[in-house]
């Protein structure tokens, strides 16, 4: 995990995932192609990992946070969805692979400070059944075009994907 930089950022891009379950680390992947990517002045990006509460200070410090992480929710793998979550019930199905679980911290979140911009860009997977590094090809493209569209919505492009509603997970998830 990345060391936080002590001073504010305005947009906090913040990736989370285990990158040792394969797909499940996504949201860090998607953030690293951003780092690589010309972003505007004072945006900040942030490999979260598998999540802590190391993430509330950065999270505090922020004017406006997007993060980027996996979800189980039944759909094609490498689907993202763009939402725009008011309170950590509005968060997807937490996958077992993180520590703590991204609705956990953003319980804390929500109750220490006034609230900030959050947008939440999923990309789907299927629950992983083995350990590796690598991404499915099917799960790149999802990374890619978070990133892709994470940049146009920081470069302020008239047309941002809309928020999509969360599907109903499968049966047994």
């Amino acid at each position: 995990m990345a060391e936080p930089a002590t001073s504010a950022a305005e947009v906090l891009v913040l990736g989370i995932g285990n990158t040792l379950m394969g797909d499940e680390g996504v949201g860090c992947h998607a953030v690293r192609l951003l780092e690589d990517m010309e972003l505007p002045v004072g945006v900040e990006c942030l490999d979260g990992g598998t999540g802590s509460f190391q993430l509330l200070e950065p999270l505090l410090r922020a004017g406006r946070v997007i993060m980027i992480d996996a979800t189980a929710d039944g759909a094609p793998a490498g689907t993202v969805r763009r939402l725009r979550p008011r309170f950590s019930s509005d968060y997807p199905p937490t996958l077992t692979a993180h520590d703590i679980g991204l609705k956990d911290l953003m319980d804390v979140f929500y109750l220490v400070d006034e609230p900030v911009d959050v947008t939440l860009y999923t990309v789907s997977i299927e629950l992983p059944d083995d350990v590796g590094l690598d991404l499915s090809p099917e799960v790149t493209a999802g990374a890619r075009a978070a990133a892709e569209q994470i940049l146009e919505e920081l470069n302020g492009a008239d047309h941002v994907a809309p928020e999509n509603p969360m599907p109903a997970a499968r049966p047994g998830r």
